[in-house]
């Protein structure tokens, strides 16, 4: 068993003053100067790196070797949560062998920035492909990933003649931060939903950075923020790509809802959507339930613990990869670990999980996500560990621009970090027809 007693009240004292020092100089990576309190937006773009102080690591490792751990569930599988036994291995290695440092190398070895867009500083990262005529894609991560969930796609999409593709296929590729994630600023009010963040990422790629043409894809968070960008449909947005559809129809929707049975005339694929969203909304969403209503609550338990931390996105990742249940078969503990840090360094697991308060909607209903309204062209993948697989029909009905729809054999609800080629092999197709 991983534990170790908790220390005497100084030694507790002098960590928590650690701890303050070294958020504080985390924060003000990221933190609006006070010169930047005009109305006006610093419309400059500067570089950025990260340089987490020594400090904050060592308050990290301590903070694990002082774990109070709960005791071990009673039941024989995953029903109650994260297991313990499991989980206490995770975070010996966390707490004595894994390395922030190299992670923060490959972040600093990606040309990043930061911009003001309507308040708020905007971290991103943006490679040019070596390809002419490269098409611009914006991606937007979701909860509870982050861009390191993204990286892994870099590579295949702004060179694809190195991964098999054709150079007439490549990318250039933006990454940003969403407000309150990683090392975005973190808005002072509220307000901050999709539908803003959409606007944002407009301003972002045409006045910022200059494209005139561009694509917009997104999982998760990043499905509903590419879907809020198709409603806008603002000039030089030519279509969207969403590997987390909103296709449930209202009828079904209002089912789910209320626990009834699976409605009438359903054919096999819609059952089986069905019987996913419905163990979703049975068994998987009270953590959904919890930032929606309480965000600032649940971040008190976030923010104080990384255990706590670790193990909320640690319960995620077993149940939305490709993995039954097992995230290390499509993850590696060091890749879990990149992004659950990322939210601990950052502390940013309250000012994400407002999120969820500010949109506080069904993602996957049709009719509140306004699917119909979308008017540029929309491509859709399915991926089989998604939380719930969209049948082709409900997309058809959904999306009135609906112009590719593909259905693979493998990856989950993170799929460009499960299956980076693949999802590269998707966005190439997805978008071939707009360029």
């Amino acid at each position: 068993m991983f534990f170790i007693p908790s220390a005497p009240a100084r030694r507790r004292f002098h960590s928590a003053a650690v701890a303050a020092l070294a958020f504080a100089a985390v924060s003000s990576l990221h933190a609006p100067a006070a010169a930047q309190t005009l109305a006006a937006d610093d419309v400059a773009i500067r570089p950025f790196r990260v340089a987490i102080p020594e400090a904050a690591l060592v308050d990290l490792r301590q903070r694990i070797a002082a774990t109070r751990w709960p005791d071990k569930e009673t039941a024989s599988d995953q029903s109650q949560g994260v297991r313990l036994e499991k989980f206490q291995a995770l975070m010996r290695y966390w707490g004595t062998d894994y390395d922030w440092r190299k992670v923060e190398a490959k972040l600093n070895a990606l040309p990043q920035f930061v911009t003001e867009i309507d308040g708020v500083d905007i971290q991103y990262v943006q490679v040019k492909s070596r390809h002419p005529n490269a098409m611009p894609l914006l991606i937007t991560h979701g909860w509870p990933g982050s861009v390191m969930e993204l990286l892994k796609v870099i590579g295949p999409l702004t060179d694809p003649t190195a991964y098999g593709g054709r150079a007439e296929d490549a990318f250039d590729v933006v990454l940003p931060s969403m407000p309150g994630y990683g090392f975005s600023g973190k808005p002072r009010g509220t307000g901050w939903g999709p539908e803003r963040i959409a606007r944002a990422w407009d301003v972002l790629m045409k006045d910022r950075l200059g494209y005139t043409r561009y694509v917009s894809q997104g999982g998760d968070w990043g499905s509903v923020v590419a879907a809020a960008m198709g409603r806008q449909a603002p000039k030089g947005l030519v279509g969207i790509h969403v590997n987390m559809p909103a296709t449930v129809p209202k009828n079904v929707a209002t089912a789910l809802s209320h626990g009834d049975p699976v409605p009438a005339g359903l054919s096999k694929v819609e059952k089986a959507a069905y019987a996913s969203l419905d163990n979703l909304y049975k068994k998987g969403g009270g953590y959904a339930a919890m930032m929606v209503t309480r965000p600032q609550t649940v971040g008190y338990a976030l923010a104080d613990s990384p255990a706590g931390q670790a193990a909320w996105i640690y319960d995620k990742l077993a149940a939305w990869t490709y993995s039954g249940g097992d995230p290390e078969r499509s993850l590696t503990k060091d890749e879990m670990l990149d992004d659950i840090t990322l939210y601990w360094l950052t502390n940013s697991a309250t000012s994400s999980a407002r999120l969820y308060w500010e949109n506080n909607n069904n993602n996957f209903n049709a009719a509140e996500q306004r699917s119909a309204e979308i008017s540029v062209p929309v491509a859709i993948t399915v991926f089989p560990g998604e939380i719930y697989q969209a049948p082709r029909s409900w997309a058809a009905r959904s999306y009135r621009k609906l112009i590719y729809f593909n259905e693979v054999d493998k990856g989950g609800h993170f799929a460009s970090w499960e299956e980076p080629q693949l999802f590269a092999q998707e966005m190439r197709a997805a978008f071939r027809s707009l360029r």
